[in-house]
């Protein structure tokens, strides 16, 4: 059965869920910004799951039942998402897991992998870019996703659950390749996360979140965890060349293309790529 506690994690309550056997290899799975852990597919952990693997989903602040802030007024930095992370190893009484990130969870995990590597048994990026210049020129996000940026939708009246579920929905697909997560599974998720989430606005404080004094004290070149790279050959965001250059600079990383995929965890389509994929990173003697 699936396990869901707030967790008290580095000043903040964390909504926390964990699939399989407590007594299994730990997966941290770290999710992007703006985005709770629904968008971690509960069939995707529960393969995980099923391979022999304790499997960890949570809330980022400001997302699902995690504690939120006032909308535009984010009390906490990048650093301290990275700290929750470990911080949530920590609560569950873990002193060392598979860590695996998406898109700007897998910048938290570069620099959990870099800061505090005896934590990591092994390191999972997927849809995200090197959190340093990796000296190659690397294509920007599409013209498409630009055109999304430059002008966003407006905000719906975050009561209306009609409206704001059509505006989760119509927020993904910018975002997504052509193998992607079906039109139901969009809907059925952007209803849970409606339902689920006390302060839907307060997830843009993510957005809010730039570089912190404190440097990362450390380099991708340093890294000493076994390295897994999946990557969407149709990502909007970050194109496939930035998975190249992740890959080509961490010592001994693995680069795994997931054909048609575009910025996104990965979606059933793939799990039969994905899954053995990550079963097999995180079983080769690295737990």
């Amino acid at each position: 059965m699936a396990d869901e506690r707030l967790l008290r994690v580095n000043g903040a309550d964390l909504c926390v869920q964990t699939f399989g056997d407590a007594g299994d290899p730990a997966i941290l799975l770290i999710m992007g910004a703006a985005a709770s852990m629904e968008h971690w597919p509960e069939g995707f952990c529960r393969r995980l799951a099923d391979g022999g693997r304790y499997v960890i989903r949570y809330d980022h602040r400001d997302t699902g039942r995690s504690t939120s802030y006032q909308p535009g007024k984010p009390a906490y930095t990048f650093a301290d998402l990275v700290a929750d992370a470990a911080g949530i190893l920590d609560a569950l009484g873990i002193e060392r897991a598979h860590v695996a990130g998406v898109s700007m969870g897998g910048a938290v995990a570069q620099t959990l992998a870099i800061e505090r590597p005896e934590r990591l048994a092994s390191l999972t990026l997927m849809s995200t870019s090197a959190i340093e210049s990796t000296g190659r020129e690397l294509p920007s996000m599409s013209a498409e996703l630009r055109a999304t940026f430059d002008t966003p939708p407006p905000d719906p009246d975050w009561t209306d659950r009609a409206a704001v579920i059509d505006y989760l929905v119509e927020g993904e697909l910018p975002y997504l390749g052509p193998v992607r997560t079906d039109d139901r599974e969009l809907r059925e998720r952007a209803e849970r996360i409606f339902a689920r989430t006390g302060d839907l606005a307060a997830a843009q404080n993510h957005w809010m979140l730039g570089g912190d004094d404190d440097p990362v004290r450390g380099r991708l070149a340093d890294v000493t965890a076994p390295t897994l790279v999946l990557h969407g050959t149709a990502d909007p965001l970050f194109p496939y060349e930035h998975g190249e250059a992740l890959a080509d600079t961490i010592p001994g990383a693995q680069l795994v293309a997931l054909e048609g995929v575009g910025h996104e965890a990965p979606p059933a389509p793939v799990w039969d790529v994905a899954v053995p994929a990550i079963l097999r990173h995180t079983g080769a003697g690295s737990e």
